[in-house]
């Protein structure tokens, strides 16, 4: 319950913007019809769920109300119903796709945009992993941007895992070879390597990821064992194209969603897990090292549709 809580307080923005229109909504019905379908079409929309997948969503909201028993005129039963269809839409990625950390060491690659929260997030990853018990590793294999490697550095501090790392301008594949020798000569159990995320020069970047997987395979030929791509929740439907590119140069095998609680485009979530069936592994709900929660596809698909007077 204290989860949940947390949940709803983060995505209060989104909430505000999806969850009091569609009680709203509901509320002015007597019954359920086709204008009342279209206001919640024009919610979703505005809310960044996305076209595509609104579509689909009302389709097989339209279903349920179809097969509801007894009364299924009634615009109350919509609210759970709705709920239940997007917790169908977010889930099957995430919940058939356990995380491949059985290695050790195990090695995430972090990759996304600069500015994304990319560096912060891997702070808060290491923070998650460390309370689970494990040796954290960190690897600043940004070297394009010398703030970086800083900024990496810093976090390394407070977070208590050491940070390996070369000059700025370094062979990022370099580094995070020499990261993986030391974390196995160490005997750490996870290995978090930060990369650079210029996407205006796309085949630069995938000749570099490609590379430092490459380097990695010498030492263990499952390496990188995930890769985790960290978009900005607050862009909206731009986080999704970003994803379509990482997905197609980097092999991602998860995503984490930062900022979330900064905005409300929460409901980008919904076709980012749909479009990409890649699994959503963690939510950012706030600034603090502590503030990492693993996605549950049930609590955020209740928790958006929440509304302000349900906190009364």
């Amino acid at each position: 319950m204290q989860l949940f809580q947390k949940l709803k307080g983060g995505l209060r923005k989104t909430r505000q913007k999806l969850g009091d229109r569609v009680r709203s909504i509901l509320s002015s019905y007597s019954t359920i019809d086709e204008n009342l379908y279209e206001e919640l079409e024009e919610t979703l929309i505005s809310a960044d769920v996305g076209v595509d997948t609104t579509l689909a969503i009302l389709d097989a909201l339209r279903e349920k109300v179809r097969r509801y028993p007894g009364n299924g005129k009634d615009p109350s039963i919509i609210h759970d119903l709705l709920a239940e269809t997007i917790e169908e839409v977010i889930s099957p990625a995430t919940v058939q796709n356990e995380l491949n950390l059985q290695s050790k060491p195990s090695v995430i690659l972090v990759v996304g945009v600069n500015g994304s929260g990319k560096t912060t997030t891997i702070a808060k990853l290491s923070y998650y992993f460390k309370k689970m018990g494990k040796r954290v590793m960190l690897a600043a294999a940004d070297t394009f941007r010398a703030a970086a490697t800083e900024q990496l550095l810093e976090w390394g501090k407070r977070v208590d895992a050491p940070v390996i790392h070369q000059q700025p301008g370094a062979d990022p594949a370099a580094v995070a070879f020499d990261a993986f020798q030391a974390a196995r000569a160490r005997d750490y159990d996870l290995l978090i390597v930060d990369t650079a995320g210029r996407l205006q020069n796309k085949a630069n970047l995938m000749q570099e990821l490609a590379k430092i997987s490459r380097v990695m395979k010498k030492l263990d030929s499952e390496a990188p064992h995930e890769v985790f791509l960290v978009l900005d929740a607050t862009t909206g439907q731009n986080a999704l194209q970003q994803a379509k590119v990482f997905q197609e140069i980097s092999g991602v095998t998860g995503l984490v969603l930062a900022k979330l609680d900064g905005t409300a485009k929460g409901g980008a979530v919904i076709p980012i897990c749909r479009e990409l069936n890649l699994p959503l592994r963690f939510i950012g709900l706030g600034e603090k090292v502590g503030d990492l929660e693993i996605f549950h596809p049930r609590s955020f698909a209740r928790a958006i549709l929440e509304s302000a007077e349900d906190e009364a």
